[in-house]
């Protein structure tokens, strides 16, 4: 670079925007994004490590997309490559690669190609990239404000990482904003700026997320806003109001926002809120959104999720549309409002559907022969007998006649199964006596044994294979917590997530694959569990795998403060976690202060009060009444034991006592029976003197308390005898609590 070119970067530097200028150069300085690049997340630590792979980056404008891609390049080891895919064609990728290619033969060094606006590059451009991606050459970071599951080659999105970088809030732009006025050398921290706190709040609150809109927003005030005597540039109300007098909304008529919002506003008619049907109807309308293409959707919607719960609401909506192409905007809103205010408030019905269940069995079954009385009888009906023994409705009372319409090989199918919703209530019950008087007809004409059974819908084969499986059910059961825990625990993928009891990895392996842009640490008891999980975490990509901690319950606090002090989590999780913790309010007080600010502990715990009972296994006739209420007697007194940590508490009590101490609790519990076959190692196990493995009590030694050594053994007697290889029903009950101090909601 001469000296001329220097000196003119030098002026464009000093006079760019001051959006351009206040780009934060380290991630220290970047505002917001705490979701993707706050401390333990996978793309800070990526980026700190200098590990990156291909990445793509997708949110709306003035997030911090492209500043991402500069902090990257002054971080990284790699040589760094930017280009825009406006302005950027052929000859630039090839430029690119060439010097990509050069880089790693001569100096093995990587090469980060950053294309801003990728969504830009036409297909052949975006297949020009693959190659070079696939076989390394190139580390691809894309930035694009569209969704890149629809605008970016779906072979880069699978060889890449997305990160969605989301608006920021108003308390991020209020830092934006302290910080441009602050910067001594790019901001204006050499004046002398007093913002009025409304000004900021309507700055704030107008840019609607979005930085640099903010900080153009911010250097017009500025600039056209003389000094006062003192030598201030004070911005009110009505400047900061001359500087940003709209708030831009973001919407794509051809892009992701379009689909987003059409989708919530059919979605809230569908689902009868006539209030936010018409907030998202507003939206659109405000954002240009061509209004033929709403009502077109209205009258999908008017079949397909009404239909005939109300038959006059495809007309309703029809007059609406052409009312709106007789009069035009802006008058055109009114029809537009009243089909959206109609369709929300009507009774809903999906059960034209049906349709799509007749057009399966087209597409299944094999060709089948139509009815020879349904024939068409003009032509051979004297040849062939087509159309003879034809019944006509018309002849007959309320035009109606119980005769064959469907192929004989789907008989009995239903397809149209009415609602109980408004005008199809009435037709339900009409339908389902013809369908009635039809299957005697059919009966009577062909015999009862040659039908079907009148049928919903195919065969469920999953019942089926289910009825085939083995006894043992354990697998099965605790799939189900797993399911319903995360279900409770909505994870992002951005996430940080903690599993207190990750021996067998159950929930910290669908943990990582629930937060592939986030974090999982997992704590286990001792050092065979934590080589168990390693083991299984080697086949994981490094910056993928679990953060293995090694502690008991009390001791994770202070390992966590030692190891990952500042880290804080989305979510707590653990199944069985409190379950023989004798100070178990203590447990869950310790292990709050280490939830984010939206954070939330969420554990499933068996309860054993409210386990099965053996002697209910038993009965009667097997032995005297006197010996049966005694053995009732002796196992009710187990979970009467005070002492016993693990059987003396409930969910109920457990809620009132960390409710005591300022935490809320939502408790949810869940009864379960599973399949149990008593072998003779479990019997062995209830009526041995004590437990080899933790010396608790055993069922014996608790009933040895009020029974003597011969009705013991006459109870294992006829435990063996007639419970010995059998397959019992087991019941048990499943506390799900959600936990967070009493500032939060649930």
């Amino acid at each position: 670079m001469d000296l001329f070119e220097h000196s003119y970067q030098q002026k464009v530097k000093a006079e760019a925007p001051l959006a351009d200028r206040m780009r934060p150069r380290t991630l220290d300085e970047f505002v917001g994004q705490d979701h993707i690049i706050g401390t333990g997340r996978l793309l800070r630590r990526a980026i700190i490590a200098d590990q990156l792979s291909s990445l793509i980056f997708f949110g709306p404008p003035g997030t911090g997309k492209t500043t991402l891609a500069r902090i990257i390049a002054q971080t990284t080891r790699a040589h760094f490559i930017a280009i825009n895919a406006v302005l950027a064609g052929v000859k630039d990728l090839r430029e690119a690669i060439a010097t990509a290619t050069n880089q790693g033969k001569y100096h093995q060094q990587k090469t980060i190609l950053f294309v801003d606006e990728v969504h830009r590059f036409n297909k052949s451009q975006q297949d020009a990239l693959l190659p070079w991606v696939e076989n390394g050459t190139i580390i691809l970071i894309g930035a694009t404000t569209e969704n890149p599951y629809f605008e970016v080659n779906k072979a880069l999105v699978s060889r890449s990482r997305l990160f969605q970088l989301k608006p920021l809030t108003t308390e991020d732009l209020a830092q934006v904003v302290e910080q441009a006025l602050s910067d001594c050398d790019r901001g204006y921290g050499k004046l002398k700026v007093d913002i009025e706190s409304e000004a900021l709040e309507h700055l704030t609150n107008v840019a609607n997320g979005d930085a640099r809109s903010l900080l153009n927003a911010l250097e017009l005030a500025v600039e056209t806003t003389p000094e006062n005597d003192d030598g201030e540039i004070f911005i009110d109300l009505a400047v900061a109001e001359e500087s940003i007098q709209q708030r831009a909304v973001l919407y794509d008529k051809e892009g992701d926002a379009h689909f987003d919002t059409i989708s919530a506003f059919i979605k809230s008619v569908r689902g009868s809120d006539p209030d936010a049907a018409l907030y998202w109807l507003a939206k659109m309308v405000y954002a240009g959104e061509d209004p033929r293409f709403i009502l077109r959707r209205l009258l999908i919607l008017a079949s397909e999720d009404i239909g005939l719960a109300d038959p006059n609401a495809v007309t309703i909506v029809n007059s609406c549309a052409q009312a709106f192409d007789r009069v035009g905007m802006p008058e055109g809103r009114y029809p537009l409002a009243q089909a959206t205010l109609y369709l929300a408030t009507a009774p809903k019905s999906n059960s034209i559907m049906g349709f799509f269940d007749a057009l399966a069995a087209v597409e299944q079954e094999q060709q089948s022969d139509i009815p020879n009385h349904l024939k068409d009888a003009n032509r051979d009906k004297k040849g062939l007998g087509h159309g003879a023994n034809y019944l006509y409705p018309h002849a007959y009372r309320d035009h109606w006649v119980e005769q064959q319409y469907l192929p004989s090989s789907l008989q009995g199918r239903v397809f149209y199964q009415p609602s109980d919703m408004g005008k199809e209530a009435e037709i339900k019950n009409q339908v389902a006596r013809r369908r009635e008087a039809q299957l005697a007809a059919q009966i009577e004409g062909m015999g009862a044994s040659s039908i079907e059974m009148l049928t919903y819908g195919e065969t469920d084969r999953q019942i089926d294979r289910w009825l085939q499986r083995t006894v043992n059910q354990v697998g099965k059961q605790l799939g189900e917590i797993r399911d319903h825990l995360f279900a409770l625990a909505q994870l992002q993928r951005h996430h940080l997530i903690l599993d207190l009891n990750a021996k067998t990895g159950l929930f910290t392996w669908e943990a990582l694959r629930q937060v592939p842009e986030g974090g999982v640490y997992a704590c286990v008891s001792n050092q065979t569990e934590v080589k168990a999980l390693n083991e299984q975490a080697v086949i994981l990509p490094e910056l993928l795998r679990p953060t293995v901690l090694k502690a008991n319950l009390n001791e994770l606090p202070d390992l966590l403060a030692k190891q990952a002090q500042e880290i804080r989590f989305d979510c707590i999780i653990g199944r069985n976690v409190l379950i023989s913790e004798p100070d178990k309010v203590g447990i869950v007080k310790d292990l709050i202060p280490w939830l984010s600010a939206e954070g939330v502990l969420i554990l499933a715990e068996t309860i054993p009060r409210h386990t099965q009972r053996l002697y209910d296994l038993l009965q009667p006739a097997w032995l005297s009444s006197e010996l049966l209420d005694k053995v009732e007697a002796a196992e009710e007194a187990i979970y009467d034991d005070k002492s016993d940590p693990m059987i003396n508490w409930d969910s109920l009590d457990l809620q009132r006592d960390l409710e005591k101490v300022g935490l809320k609790v939502k408790v949810e519990k869940t009864r379960s029976q599973t399949e149990l076959l008593i072998t003779p190692q479990l019997l062995e196990r209830w009526f041995a003197k004590t437990q080899k493995s933790n010396k608790r009590s055993t069922y014996r030694s608790h009933l040895e308390k009020t029974l003597t050594n011969t009705e013991v053994d006459q109870v294992q007697a006829i435990f063996t005898k007639y419970l010995g290889h059998q397959t019992v029903t087991w019941s048990s009950t499943i506390a799900y609590l959600k936990i967070f101090p009493l500032d939060k909601t649930i």
